[in-house]
């Protein structure tokens, strides 16, 4: 237990803090465990976008002073990076080929075709 007056208010404080910063944190784990199961389930597209996401808290919570600006950038890069990562090592998906076109077989001229004989 605290035993000064400023010691039991800081106490109080960060337990205030702790409370206010707690939903946005969690926001933030949540958003880039979506965005990181999307990445492992090969969604790339969804990925992006849960990414993107996921960035948007991160800054906000650095914003908010709840972590470290360089906490977040941190995670941001190290999500890009597994996005990144995972979209090089896939396989291309196989695009539709364009149908090729074949020069068609040229008729014999009808001159050719009296000369037979």
């Amino acid at each position: 237990m605290p035993v000064t007056k400023s010691a039991q208010k800081r106490v109080r404080e960060t337990e205030r803090k702790r409370l206010r910063n707690k939903p946005i944190l969690s926001l933030c784990k949540s958003n880039i465990a979506k965005a990181e199961r999307l990445i492992f389930l090969g969604e790339f597209e969804a990925a992006r976008q849960a990414a993107a996401v996921a960035i948007s808290s991160l800054d906000r919570a650095a914003e908010k002073g709840v972590i470290h600006s360089n906490n977040a950038a941190r995670r941001k890069s190290r999500l890009m990076q597994k996005l990144n990562e995972a979209q090089a090592s896939a396989p291309a998906k196989a695009k539709p080929k364009a149908a090729k076109a074949r020069p068609k077989a040229e008729k014999p001229a009808p001159e050719e075709l009296d000369s037979g004989g």
